[in-house]
């Protein structure tokens, strides 16, 4: 929504494969014949979930993509990860490692099931966390 309001929003994500919901799907996006690519199409979800968006593909486990990230970090006003809590500190992008950055930097981590409690080492987003909370609610009635 950011982006939608003239943000610059860049999404950083795996530096090969890409975001896994860009192959989710049907419905598919189809590929133009001037993009050079091959298969089904981006995801229609994938297209919806980062419009108005940048991407950039980078590993935060080789020195130099972390030093990139750093480079962003420093300039940007917000900065938003969805890992398992505590994961990317061995990374130095952790909040204290990116406050000594940016002091200034607004960093938010949302994860699936939250920071703490018994499910805060699950992985989870959106559309797994909206499943299993509608599973819950329907299997308690």
């Amino acid at each position: 929504m950011l982006g939608d309001l003239g943000a610059e929003v860049i999404k950083i994500e795996h530096p090969i494969r890409g975001d896994d919901t860009r192959a989710w799907g049907p419905p598919y996006a189809t590929y133009t014949d001037d993009s050079g690519k091959q298969g089904s199409g981006e995801s229609a979800y994938f297209l919806s979930v980062n419009r108005n968006k940048k991407s950039l593909g980078l590993s935060f486990q080789h020195k130099s993509g972390v030093e990139i990230l750093h480079k962003l970090a420093k300039d940007c006003d917000i900065l938003v990860e969805n890992y398992l809590p505590g994961a990317l500190k061995k990374y130095g992008m952790d909040y204290e490692s990116v406050a000594k950055v940016n002091p200034g930097l607004i960093y938010a981590s949302i994860t699936g099931y939250g920071q703490t409690g018994p499910y805060s080492s699950r992985a989870g987003y959106d559309v797994m966390v909206e499943a299993y909370v509608r599973y819950s609610v329907y299997t308690s009635s």
